[in-house]
């Protein structure tokens, strides 16, 4: 195993510890909104701080993206090296009591996602990948499931409460695939649903507006197990862009077909 991701795993173990402390006893968590339907908890901000610490005591050069923090102050166009976080997927789940949320790390080196972890504390699932070395659940290795048909497809997709401005055209997405697939779920946490699709849980999934930390472990996750991630218009500057579908590689095109009249 590549010493980046192992360094990954070890920031994401640390992290759960205090999600998990603090999921039994979720009435206590201190919660408080950034913008409308977008919280952030005392534990969001306790587990991004110990992931960084953990990265920046093996790696101190390297920079940082994180949801709560933001960029560190040495993210700039020639830094190569760039964790990308998501210390909890998933908060508005978390702070219902719904265990469906996630840790998500990657390393970004040279524009290219190489190394990802997303960790699921509620279950002990850990997804893994290394970019050229496959992806795993739990040290097995793990492909996206061979669904040819999108009639046959199990998908995944996702909404921001907080975007009511396009609330209207996710509406017409969603009626649009509901017709087309075997069936549609929104579980709530954008990491772990392309983790699902890499696993098999899934056979595609589609969510606009995400930002690079809900997307950056899950797309190499995908891509190593078999998957195709890219753009509503199939194009692969899904990243910062935000707009993602991903699916196995027969899905994902039937769900570019679909969808690409909603590429920006």
């Amino acid at each position: 195993m590549h010493p980046m991701l192992n360094t990954a795993i070890k920031a994401a173990r640390r992290a759960a510890t205090i999600i998990n402390r603090a999921s039994f006893d979720v009435d206590r968590v201190q919660v408080s909104e950034k913008q409308y339907n977008d919280f952030v908890t005392e534990v969001d901000r306790a587990a991004e701080a110990a992931i960084i610490e953990v990265l920046t005591s093996a790696y101190p050069d390297h920079a940082i993206l994180a949801e709560e923090s933001g960029a560190s102050k040495n993210l700039h166009d020639d830094n190569e090296n760039v964790w990308i976080i998501d210390p909890l997927d998933g908060t508005t789940n978390f702070i219902h009591g719904f265990p469906q949320y996630c840790v998500s790390i990657a390393l970004q080196q040279k524009g290219v996602i190489t190394q990802a972890v997303i960790y699921d504390p509620s279950r002990n699932e850990m997804f893994t990948a290394s970019k050229g070395g496959g992806a795993f659940l739990n040290d097995k290795r793990i492909r996206v499931t061979k669904c040819d048909k999108i009639a046959d497809a199990l998908i995944g997709t996702g909404f921001s409460g907080r975007d009511m401005a396009g609330l209207d055209e996710y509406m017409e997405m969603y009626k649009i695939m509901t017709q087309k697939c075997q069936g549609l779920r929104r579980p709530g946490a954008a990491a772990l649903d392309l983790a699902y699709v890499a696993m098999g849980r899934l056979d595609g999934f589609f969510e606009k507006g995400l930002a690079p930390w809900d997307i950056a472990a899950g797309s190499l996750v995908v891509t190593e197990a078999g998957g195709i991630v890219g753009t509503f218009a199939g194009e692969s500057d899904y990243l910062y862009k935000g707009d993602v579908l991903a699916g196995t590689p027969k899905v994902f095109g039937q769900m570019v077909n679909a969808l690409q009249v909603f590429a920006k």
